[in-house]
This record gives C-alpha cells, structure tokens and sequence, in this order.
C-alpha cells in the first residue's frame, strides 16, 4: 500500500520516501529531493542507480580533456621553442588530469570504485531545475532545485578542485627545477594562465552545462578542424613531406584525428556499430583536403597570376 497524496506541482518537485514496511510506503510533502535522487513519472524521488550511457561518459571526458588542452597550449605557448622544461611539463599536466579523474571517480557514489551512479539525463529543462521552482498561488514559491542529472554537473566541478590542487602542489617545484632556460617571469606564466582559465570552465559549466552537453561534439569537429587547418597553414606545410620533416607535426596531426574521431563517435553515440564505424574513415579526410588544396591558394602563386593579368 501506498500512501496517497495530492499530486506535486512543478516538474521536478517530487515526495520523499519517510518509511518503508513490506508493502507500505509513506512519503513525505512535495519538496525537493535528496541529493543524488530525482523524481519519476509518478512524482516520488527515486534513487539515481542507473549507470552512465556512452553518450555521458563522452561529455565527461569532454570537459576533462578541456583543462588539459588548454594547460598544453599555455606551457608551448610560454615555454619557448628551445625550451627542454615542454616536454616535462607536458607529462605533469597529464598526470595531474588523470590522478584527478582518478581521485574524482573515487570519492564519487559508490565510492571507492572507478564508476559511479547516474539519473538518465531526459532533456535540457533537466539542466536547469531551478528555473522550474512553481508558484501555485503567483506568491509563495515552492523550491524543488536539486541535481536532476546527477551526479554529471558537480562531479565537474570536483574534477576541476582537484586539479587545480594538483597542479598548485606539483608544477611548481617541477617548474621550478627543470625551467632553467627561461626568465623568471616567464617560469611560471603557464601556471598563472591556469589560474584564469579554470574560473572560466567553472562559470561555463555552471551556466552552459546543459547547452554543453548536447552540443559538445559539434564543439569538438569545428574547433578541431579549425586549429588545425590554422596549424599547418602558420606551420607553412604544403605537402606530405613537410609533416614528416618533423615528429612534432606528426604528433599535432595525430592528436587532431583523435579529436575528430572522437567527435564522430559522440554525434553518431555508436547506436547502430556496422553503419557508425565506417564513419571513422572521415578522419584523415580534411587534412587530405588540406594538402591537395594547399598549393592553389598559396599568396605568392595568387599575386603572381594576378599580376600577370590570369
């Protein structure tokens, strides 16, 4: 038996289990629900026990590939091209996003293990429950705000506390030790551009979570394709032999087919493997579009012709 009550107003208010005998459940007044519990269709907060589908393991590693490529991009912008202290300072980084991933899965329900429990994300309103507190009488407010995607907008939160602890507590001695062939004002800059970029993740993860959520793989084959096509055009590289005059250009491109795949597996989410797989093929396609195209709009050839009135 269960005990029944007027029906919740709103969309994510919800009743709480109070007490549970056998077949007798009582529950509490409308209300918010508990943390890491969301309402069903029937409006009773349910315990979030499902665990994440691909589509929000992929989100995930979104926003923890975000501090990352951005703290290489600040330590190769910084570090200055005969800099040795790069390479060291690379590998710091990674392993600073990856403990905290690590230690970010760990304290996070069930914890103690390298997975969590989630509440199935329905639509974007899920986002922003707080924006769908209901006035039944235009006056009083019912406040049922609570994490209704959980735990996918605070565990990035945590992610990014833990890195910026981690980073605080080992980049600078290593930065300190290694970066001898740069100022001392320059030591440090990747570090302080650190200290600006992560209060912008934090306010966009808060504002532009959900928007995010949905449109993160779009975001990752524009951006992706963009730097570098800017990449190889600042790099002067017009042909297949210039990519392999140099390992780092090798590397810059393979990173950059790894982002495309992995926007291609996000949008496609592998629902259906046979038709989604193929799409991977795709991958090397602008960099090949690239460099078949690279000599026809080459400036010098351009003011050449036109100056030769073609």
């Amino acid at each position: 038996a269960v005990d029944i009550q007027p029906a919740c107003l709103g969309l994510y208010c919800g009743k709480t289990l109070l007490f549970k005998n056998g077949s007798t459940e009582l529950y509490g007044e409308c209300g918010v629900c508990p943390r890491g519990q969301r309402t069903n269709a029937q409006k009773y907060c349910q315990p979030c026990t499902e665990s994440p589908e691909l589509y929000d393991w992929l989100y995930l590693g979104f926003m923890a590939m975000l501090p990352l490529v951005l703290h290489w991009f600040f330590i190769e912008w910084y570090s200055g091209k005969k800099s040795s202290s790069a390479l060291f300072q690379h590998i710091t980084a990674l392993f600073e996003c990856s403990m905290a991933a690590i230690i970010t899965l760990l304290v996070s329900d069930p914890v103690g293990v390298l997975y969590i429990h989630s509440c199935r994300v329905l639509m974007l309103s899920d986002w922003y429950t707080m924006l769908y507190n209901p006035s039944p009488d235009y006056v009083t407010t019912v406040h049922c705000t609570h994490e209704a995607v959980y735990p996918l907008y605070t565990i990035v939160f945590i992610y990014y506390a833990f890195c910026l602890v981690l980073m605080m507590l080992l980049r600078p001695l290593l930065v300190k030790k290694i970066a001898c062939g740069l100022g001392k004002s320059d030591r440090f800059k990747s570090i302080y551009a650190a200290l600006y970029f992560f209060p912008i993740l934090t306010v966009l993860q808060a504002v532009g979570g959900g928007l995010l959520y949905y449109a993160f793989p779009y975001i990752i084959l524009v951006l992706s394709l963009v730097t570098l096509a800017v990449y190889m055009s600042a790099s002067e590289i017009e042909n297949c032999y210039d990519l392999l005059v140099r390992k780092k250009r090798l590397i810059v491109l393979f990173s950059h087919w790894l982002l495309h795949a992995y926007g291609i597996i996000s949008i496609s989410r592998v629902d259906k493997l046979e038709q989604d797989l193929p799409l991977l093929a795709l991958v090397p396609t602008p960099a090949l579009f690239y460099l078949f195209t690279a000599k026809f709009t080459e400036p010098s050839r351009i003011l050449s012709e036109g100056a030769n009135g073609h």
